[in-house]
């Protein structure tokens, strides 16, 4: 497929924005216009030519394209000519510099998007939230009450959205005039009609909590008479060995090396995909994770059997890193302010993501391209079609591996406070739920009752 130049995917990325084109709907706008120019590419067609529009509809019918889809990839090309209307240079066979391949000497990313955990983005969507002045600025003092205790991206999203619910809850009463009494009818009403369960109820109070200590600064009231929903004990879902290796030859590269960290070292999946090349010391034997959750660091050991893998798969990322360069990208996200600190620290090899993204992004304020990390939701997609292939019936997850890494050490008479360093736990009472996936294996092992001799055989 033909790849379309860089300021061109700018400027429609722009156009899109501007037409208030809904952000899950925007992926699939550049994918038309994607085909739009391969379709005017294989027919030697001129790109900025209207006429071609109605060819690439009659071509998609063919395809039995629904209406639906078809409407959207003619509004999608359409709003391609406006691009060119805008003073952008129109791009047709001539014009695209394309090489000896008939591809474009500039390589382009197969989407651009900006990734939704990135700070800016949160920022702007919090000013657009709402069109009351007063709870704009309760979004404004909410963001940076969270950036000043380094509280993580989730955390601002999981607040935010609780925010925008108490808001519509409490239908648009003003933030000054908020109490306590308001708070005890929002959680009876989650409660109540929307039936959410334990952890929704106290995730919702735990953000009403911050909002009115941090941000409205008002008494929130003790909340006695509201009754804290208590939260079931759950038992982790734990693979067997012979499960997990199953899992592993059902996996294709990079998410079979992803899953093996996350079995092998017992890593959440962010801190997974965050690992950057500095975190390796092959002549150790050891990881560093760097802010895991609650910002904290801790070491694991790498397992042995897969460093030769980790070694091809970092001389990949060195190649890809000097492709990239080559390109003239500006490098990998760097998180906080560590780019200021460290001028172009983005560019250099050991601030690459270990996990690189096989698209890059395209960031609208420095219009410059970057490369992330591999996004989440396609490794919860890999398991899941491995998971489905090996025809596991239990409910399987990422997360799901570090319940087993734990275990299995729990199974291997490892110390429970090893664990709990290994794992990351603040407290030990966390990493005790493991001790109910295993048999008892005590001297005196539990039985059943059954299992006990009759007492009444003895009197006989």
């Amino acid at each position: 497929m033909i790849n379309i130049p860089i300021e061109v995917f700018a400027h429609y990325s722009s156009i899109l924005t501007k037409k208030s084109i809904p952000i899950s709907e925007q992926t699939n706008y550049k994918k038309w216009l994607r085909y739009y120019f391969d379709f005017c590419h294989k027919y030697n067609l001129e790109y900025s030519n209207r006429e071609n529009l109605a060819q690439f509809i009659k071509k998609l019918q063919e395809k039995h394209q629904t209406q639906i889809q078809q409407k959207q990839a003619a509004h999608s090309v359409y709003l391609y000519y406006e691009v060119l209307e805008t003073n952008v240079n129109p791009v047709d066979k001539n014009k695209m510099n394309l090489d000896v391949n008939g591809q474009p000497s500039l390589k382009m990313v197969e989407r651009i998007s900006i990734s939704s955990s990135l700070p800016q983005v949160q920022e702007e969507s919090i000013q657009k939230n709402d069109s009351t002045s007063e709870w704009k600025k309760i979004y404004t003092n909410l963001l940076a009450e969270i950036k000043i205790r380094h509280y993580s991206p989730k955390t601002l999203r999981v607040y935010v959205m609780w925010l925008r619910r108490f808001y519509t809850f409490t239908k648009n009463k003003s933030p000054l005039s908020l109490s306590s009494q308001d708070v005890q009818e929002f959680l009876k009403y989650l409660a109540v009609k929307q039936n959410v369960s334990a952890s929704t109820q106290n995730q919702a109070f735990n953000a009403l909590l911050f909002l009115f200590r941090h941000v409205l600064k008002k008494d929130f009231g003790d909340h006695r008479d509201n009754v804290r929903a208590k939260r079931r004990r759950y038992i982790p879902v734990v693979l067997s060995r012979e499960e997990i290796e199953a899992i592993f030859t059902h996996l294709s590269y990079p998410y079979d090396l992803v899953v093996k960290l996350l079995y092998g070292c017992g890593l959440r999946l962010f801190e997974c995909l965050n690992l950057r090349l500095h975190n390796f010391n092959f002549d150790a034997g050891i990881l560093t994770v760097h802010d895991g959750k609650g910002q904290k660091d801790r070491t694991v050991p790498l397992p042995q059997t897969i460093i030769p893998q980790l070694k091809v798969h970092l001389e990949k990322v060195k190649e890809l890193h000097q492709n990239d360069l080559k390109a003239g990208y500006a490098g990998a996200f760097i998180t906080g302010l560590l780019e200021k600190k460290y001028k172009d620290c983005g560019k250099e090899l050991i601030w690459q993501c270990f996990f690189p993204s096989k698209m890059l992004t395209f960031v609208l304020d420095s219009k410059e391209l970057k490369r992330y990390h591999l996004y989440e939701t396609h490794v919860h997609r890999a398991i899941k079609q491995a998971v489905r292939k090996v025809k596991i019936m239990k409910r399987v997850s990422a997360h799901t591996f570090r319940h087993s890494f734990a275990t299995h050490l729990l199974q291997a008479n490892y110390d429970i406070r090893t664990i709990q360093e290994l794992l990351g736990h603040s407290d030990v009472r966390t990493t005790m739920i493991y001790t109910h996936t295993i048999k008892s294996s005590t001297v005196k092992e539990a039985k059943s009752p059954l299992d006990f001799a009759n007492p009444s055989a003895k009197l006989s």
